[in-house]
């Protein structure tokens, strides 16, 4: 009887020991048992502090198992460094914007801006000014009756605008409150009319008269009448989107009253053609951190046409206004740029391309933009409009699903990120209470 007893104490003393020294060894390698975790919703790429500063997520609890674990491993990848956003500069004093107005003009990389801005709006939990569809009733001028839930004797509140509409500052001021930062972007009307003619041939008249481009650079006039069918797109197609007459005969004097209204209304004006360093302006104006700004390409096409000088000066000159207002916020690009620094902006410029780069890698299957007919995952096939195929992003099935929920966040093409906004604000309920996923309205309409 003593001799068992003192046998079942040493076992337990053995035992004890090797515990011990198991518990010990763990702490030595760091070796960590997450705790089990609801499923996760893709919202751990960056945390927000009360206040609002981006800090360090908790990756702490985040498993990675099987080829998620793989991939990381592979890759010599940190999850750390997946979740980890640039931190705010210590010298910075500004706070993030969050009411902001984008006008959102025709083929001028809007679609790309558009969708930071979604992503920006949805992970700070941001209200949207919605379209009905997918425009504001364009080409018709924007009316504040055109946003989903408006109602001018209760006046909701909205942080952001961005869709597609014909900018008519009297009314969206009833809808934004009223420090909103305006912004816009512009483009070289040579090469914009290029895109234009490619992605609304089917809709404009004065494309679909003409029988190539090249016969449409040759006598634009032969083919273009004013008031036919969808041909803002044809003439000066960022003055009409500002608001004004895009038919009207140029003078200095009728451009620089344009202009004016344009540089007291709007806080800042990019240029497509400088995306990157427009993008380290935006990301200064709106006092946002740098992955807040890194996107990749949207709505771009498998092919272009490359224009000869003959061409861009016939096609400047038939969209004079265009071009006129083009070249003036050419020059405030370009001083704001001088003005920020041009050693700066280089390094801005460079570790954007960078981070790019790495969530290119990380994100897309192959790192580069495929045909839509390559695209499984409806949720982020691109839009086919008009003649040339538009290109989309494929996303890797190997990450793990906060962080692929991420990078499927930063493809998804603005259609159908509308329709999660959408889901999101206005959600359609079942009888019995439950959310139903509204049905989307699938078109180019208004």
């Amino acid at each position: 009887m003593r001799l068992s007893h003192v046998c079942r104490i040493q076992f337990l003393g053995f035992g004890l020991v090797v515990l011990m020294a198991i518990g010990f060894t763990i702490q030595i390698l760091g070796i960590h048992f997450p705790k089990r975790r609801s499923v996760p919703n893709g919202r751990e790429w960056i945390a927000e502090k009360p206040e609002g500063r981006p800090q360090v997520a908790n990756t702490s609890n985040m498993i990675y198992s099987g080829k998620a674990a793989t991939f990381l491993m592979s890759h010599q990848i940190s999850p750390l460094r997946l979740m980890t956003v640039e931190p705010q500069p210590s010298y910075r004093t500004c706070r993030p914007r969050r009411h902001i107005m984008f006008l959102k003009t025709h083929k001028t990389a809007g679609s790309t801006i558009l969708n930071l801005l979604h992503r920006y709006g949805e992970r700070n939990g941001l209200f949207f000014a919605l379209p009905y569809k997918y425009q504001f009733n364009y080409p018709s001028s924007f009316h504040s009756y055109r946003v989903k839930g408006y109602n001018a004797s209760s006046r909701p509140h909205y942080d952001i605008m961005c869709h597609h509409m014909r900018f008519n500052y009297p009314e969206v001021r009833k809808v934004m409150p009223p420090d909103s930062f305006y912004f816009t972007i512009l483009r070289d009307p040579a090469t914009m009319a290029e895109s234009s003619f490619s992605y609304y041939r089917v809709v404009s008249s004065a494309f679909k008269k003409a029988p190539n481009f090249k016969a449409f650079i040759s006598h634009p006039s032969h083919y273009y009448r004013q008031g036919e069918r969808s041909n803002h797109y044809a003439r000066n197609p960022l003055w009409f989107d500002l608001g004004f007459n895009s038919d009207a005969p140029f003078t200095e004097t009728y451009a620089n009253a344009g202009i004016r209204a344009v540089e007291d209304t709007f806080n800042l004006v990019l240029l497509a053609e400088h995306f990157d360093e427009s993008m380290i302006l935006l990301k200064e104006e709106l006092c946002w951190n740098l992955d807040d700004v890194v996107t990749f390409k949207m709505n771009s096409r498998e092919t272009s046409r490359t224009l000869n000088r003959e061409d861009i000066e016939r096609l400047r000159a038939w969209s004079a206004l265009d071009w006129y207002l083009y070249s003036h916020f050419n020059r405030t690009f370009w001083n704001k740029v001088e003005h920020f620094g041009r050693a700066k902006m280089d390094n801005e410029v460079r570790k954007l391309k960078e981070r790019r780069q790495f969530l290119a890698k990380l994100c897309i299957e192959g790192s580069e933009p495929v045909g839509a007919e390559q695209i499984k995952e409806e949720a982020i096939k691109p839009f086919q409009f008009g003649q040339e195929k538009i290109l989309g992003w494929p996303v890797r099935n190997d990450l793990p699903p906060e962080v692929r929920m991420r990078c499927v966040r930063m493809v998804t093409p603005e259609l159908q990120y509308k329709d999660i906004l959408d889901v999101h604000q206005f959600p359609v309920r079942a009888s019995n209470g439950s959310v139903l996923l509204a049905t989307p309205a699938r078109s180019i309409g208004r």
